[in-house]
């Protein structure tokens, strides 16, 4: 049986990122369009784009552009527009999430159903499957149990799935808070992080039961010790999430799952790269080094205790030690690793506030903070230190090459009737050939190794010979530096070849593969502003599946009494007094009421049947 591609998926918020992307080690990547991405904030020119395609593309690593906003009427033209465009540079797909893509003009360029699509039933992939989608981008929350299930139910589609960065703490494509509070829409790449933000929570009766605390805001995530389970579940795809940040975020936690994977495919053969390249670093990555709130693996093996960040939506880094001893001007901390000038720290004071400072100057255990940081940090003997900026580990990931990666090939040397040729091919894929009409003059000294030398200097190229073979009748003079001319191009006709990558015509259509009526009852008869219909097209395409009655999208017409947020993550359960799980016989007097810092009210509704918590308006 052929082994099954695996894709290492990376963000890049720009093209300096999604070179670093490829450069360590992913498979493909994705990145913003210059408009209707679901990050605004990292939107890119065309010329990027173009280059990064150009950049990845010789090693098979693949670009995947976001156009996963819902769309307005007015914008409908502009964005078929924009995938064409996307189309003639040969972007390899787009992540989308408005279904009036499918009933548009586009051209055969494959969709990725964005996870802003709210991928997390079987029936709801088969349904992708159906319409032509690719790949599935599948909910955060889902378990390995579920997962599996959709896998064995759409066998054939492929799965991808989140293992790494930033959650929110709502189904994606399900949230309405920042649309409601401050006019910017999560679906239209404008979230304002409502969920990062502190809240009390308080009874029916008015009892404060929690007070100022970042209720809604969760760890990280950190998938990496569960890959080989994913993969046997049936994930194809390994996202990380991050197109808001920096390059040295890129490169570390790229680095870090590149060299996870590699361990699981040498030992399962079922399994193999979906790109090429042989990569190497020259740095240990580290996860705990880049922004990270603590980690958690989010419900991948069911409900735990530890998914929650309410102390601080702010970056924790990597526990070092305990604070033994404070000065006047310095504190004593007895750490695993070494500390360095300018590194940052932080630690929770006693009634769980979060404070950072820099370290002026590290001597062993001693630390010297900044004498211009908040002299709190002298109440923090005996509490845990982390650091949140290792300034050793950034300047080697900013200021030297961390990575490399090259392709293996073999080159041939022949000798033909009127000159020679050069054969560069890799083991398993493409070749090219360049021949080299030139009189020939016999030799009286050796050649062979000569020419094995001039024809191994790939250096400055992507390339790498594994193997100079020479075919001739006789030994032949050729002089080095036309040794060194034919090297050079032979490699660019070579590079041509890769450069041409696959021809994304090839591919499905993006469109559907057949006519649904509204007798193959493909959704519900009424759809409510959860379905995210945005304008005329994606209402059109609902109608023809079945739905009678559509409401238009929150960002058009926010409903009375709405529910603003929809997350498997439960305060009950946090509590410890969830009904279902840990079958509590304490019971909080409902409605519990989040209320903000400046005094709103969001009532919260429990559906322990579905295992949801509800944030209303």
């Amino acid at each position: 049986m052929k082994p099954r591609q695996i894709e290492l998926l990376s963000p890049a918020r720009d093209l300096a990122c999604g070179i670093a992307a490829v450069d360590h080690g992913a498979d493909a990547v994705y990145i913003g369009a210059p408009r209707f991405g679901a990050r605004s904030a990292a939107g890119n020119s065309l010329e990027d784009i173009r280059q990064l395609v150009e950049y990845a593309h010789p090693f098979n690593v693949r670009i995947y552009v976001t156009v996963n906003t819902i769309l307005y009427d007015d914008e409908l033209a502009e964005a078929e527009q924009l995938i064409w465009e996307l189309f003639r540079m040969g972007v390899d797909a787009l992540i989308v999430q408005d279904t009036a893509l499918l009933r548009m003009n586009l051209p055969p360029i494959p969709l990725h159903a964005s996870t802003q699509m709210d991928n997390r039933t079987p029936e709801r992939v088969r349904l992708l499957k159906e319409l032509g989608f690719r790949q599935a981008v599948l909910a955060r929350e889902l378990s390995l149990k579920e997962i599996t299930d959709i896998h064995e139910a759409v066998p054939d589609m492929p799965l991808e799935v989140f293992v790494h960065g930033a959650l929110c703490v709502s189904y994606s494509g399900q949230c309405y808070a920042s649309q409601h509070c401050f006019g910017r829409s999560a679906n239209r790449g404008e979230c304002a992080q409502f969920c990062r933000l502190p809240f009390s929570l308080e009874d029916a009766e008015g009892n404060t039961l929690i007070r100022n605390r970042h209720l809604l805001s969760l760890k990280d995530m950190n998938r990496s010790r569960w890959l080989e389970e994913l993969l046997d579940a049936g994930v194809t795809s390994f996202k990380i999430e991050g197109r808001l940040k920096d390059v040295g975020y890129v490169k570390n936690i790229t680095s870090y799952y590149r060299q996870k994977l590699d361990e699981i495919i040498a030992r399962r053969p079922e399994y193999t790269h979906s790109s090429k390249g042989d990569v190497t670093f020259s740095f240990t990555p580290d996860p705990a080094k880049s922004f990270n709130r603590g980690f958690t693996d989010y419900f991948l093996h069911g409900r735990a205790d530890d998914i929650g960040s309410f102390n601080t939506p702010k970056s924790i880094g990597e526990p070092m030690g305990v604070i033994t001893f404070v000065g006047k001007d310095y504190l004593t901390v007895r750490a695993n690793s070494p500390f360095h000038n300018g590194d940052g720290v932080c630690a929770f004071t006693e009634d769980g506030n979060l404070i950072g400072f820099r370290i002026n100057r590290a001597e062993s255990e001693r630390l010297f903070p900044n004498p211009d940081s908040d002299a709190t940090w002298r109440s923090l003997k005996g509490r845990m230190l982390y650091r949140n900026y290792d300034a050793e580990f950034e300047r080697n990931l900013t200021h030297t090459r961390t990575a490399s990666r090259h392709i293996p090939v073999c080159i041939a040397f022949r000798e033909i009737p009127f000159g020679f040729s050069i054969a560069i091919s890799e083991p398993d894929g493409k070749s090219a050939v360049r021949c080299f009409p030139m009189k020939k003059t016999l030799a009286n000294t050796p050649q062979a190794d000569n020419i094995r030398k001039q024809l191994s200097k790939l250096g400055g190229t992507i390339l790498k010979a594994k193997d100079v073979s020479i075919e001739w009748s006789q030994e032949m003079f050729i002089p080095s530096s036309v040794l060194s001319d034919m090297r050079r191009q032979a490699v660019e006709v070579f590079l041509h070849s890769l450069r041409m990558g696959k021809d994304n015509l090839s591919e499905n259509s993006a469109h559907p593969t057949k006519q649904f009526s509204k007798t193959d009852n493909k959704t519900t008869p009424i759809l409510s502003y959860r379905a995210n219909v945005a304008n005329h097209e994606a209402e059109s395409f609902y109608r023809e599946i079945g739905a009678e009655s559509i409401e238009p999208a929150f960002e058009l017409k926010e409903p009375p009494h709405a529910v603003l947020m929809t997350c498997r993550h439960c305060l009950r359960y946090s509590l410890g007094v969830c009904p279902k799980h840990q079958h509590a016989q304490k019971n909080l007097k409902a409605p519990l009421v989040l209320i903000s810092a400046d005094g709103r009210r969001f009532p919260l509704r429990f559906d322990c049947k579905r295992c949801v918590m509800e944030v209303l308006s």
